[in-house]
């Protein structure tokens, strides 16, 4: 934690990641003191779900095979250093569309095509020790949003 702590440009520095807010907990960081702020990409890529009448929220993976189709390779197997480079991509691609709405629409209406696989939460509720945040399987009692 020290480490990461040590790493961030304090009061610069802005988060990115999916779900994000976990791993600040985690990690025991504290916005406008360790970091400025937060870009989740669960809340930048939620998408308007006509058929349930609400926001369907996505796993990374999702998001990658559906908006990146062909640029990254995944794997089963959970890997920080490439969750991260996804993260990064699907901010980067996010930054580019923002700013232009219908774009942006197009883009997160593709991601209601086809079923979605099951995300690593609910493959795996609890990695490493740490309840992975399935509301179904929650062992941590941690509040859920949306």
């Amino acid at each position: 934690m020290v480490l990461v702590r040590r790493c961030l440009p304090s009061r610069k520095a802005i988060l990115v990641g999916q779900n994000v807010s976990k791993d600040i907990e985690w990690l025991g960081l504290r916005e406008g003191e360790d970091f400025k702020g937060v870009v989740d990409l669960c809340g930048v890529w939620r998408t308007w779900n006509p058929k349930f009448k609400t926001y369907s929220v996505f796993s990374q993976d999702h998001l990658v095979r559906r908006l990146l189709k062909g640029q990254l390779e995944l794997s089963e197997k959970h890997c920080a250093e490439g969750d991260s480079v996804k993260s990064m991509k699907l901010f980067q691609l996010w930054r580019e569309l923002h700013h232009e709405p219908e774009k942006l629409q197009r883009e997160k209406e593709k991601l209601l095509e086809g079923a979605p696989e099951p995300s690593f939460a609910k493959r795996f509720p609890t990695f490493e020790g740490v309840c992975m945040g399935n509301r179904k399987t929650c062992t941590c009692g941690a509040p859920f949003f949306g």
